[in-house]
């Protein structure tokens, strides 16, 4: 096994690994807790995951690939809120992953991306590597965040997965 493909399984388990937590964080809530604002800044749990959907398509589709499908929908919403059903979002979710994946597999991690983030970060990602460790970097962010959250909404702690 070539180290490229060593290092490669190593980052996409750890962006898998924070994925699933997200998603066992979540896991349980209904639909007036996944679109209930706890916090003064006013995002909801859904909506961040919506949030992380778009940034899975933003990273590896736009900047990466240089190129994404438009969306199913406007991007019509408030900061980190959704007016999507929670089916809706968490299948945007998985499918932006997926395809975040297969962009992963037939990358090369030293590959430039051919479409550029706007901003000092653009400057700072130059290659596949950069990108999947900003994604790994974002979702566990945010699954702190939704941590967070799910123990204002119900008291649970300690979610992720087993």
């Amino acid at each position: 096994m070539n180290t490229d493909h060593m290092e490669k399984k190593a980052l996409s388990a750890f962006l898998a690994a924070q994925r699933a937590s997200v998603l066992a964080i979540v896991d349980g809530l209904g639909t007036q807790a996944l679109t209930a604002s706890v916090l003064p800044s006013g995002w909801t749990p859904l909506g961040l995951v919506e949030h992380l959907g778009y940034a899975e398509r933003h990273w590896f589709q736009e900047i990466v690939t240089g190129a994404a499908e438009p969306l199913a929908w406007p991007d019509d919403h408030a900061p980190l809120t959704t007016p999507r059903t929670p089916e809706m979002v968490f299948a945007f979710y998985d499918d932006q992953c997926r395809r975040s994946d297969a962009v992963i597999a037939r990358t090369p991690l030293s590959a430039a991306p051919r479409g550029r983030h706007p901003g000092p970060l653009g400057d700072e990602i130059t290659d596949l590597r950069g990108v999947v460790l900003h994604m790994i970097e974002e979702t566990a962010r945010h699954a702190g965040h939704l941590d967070v959250v799910r123990e204002l909404l119900d008291g649970r702690t300690g979610l992720g997965p087993r």
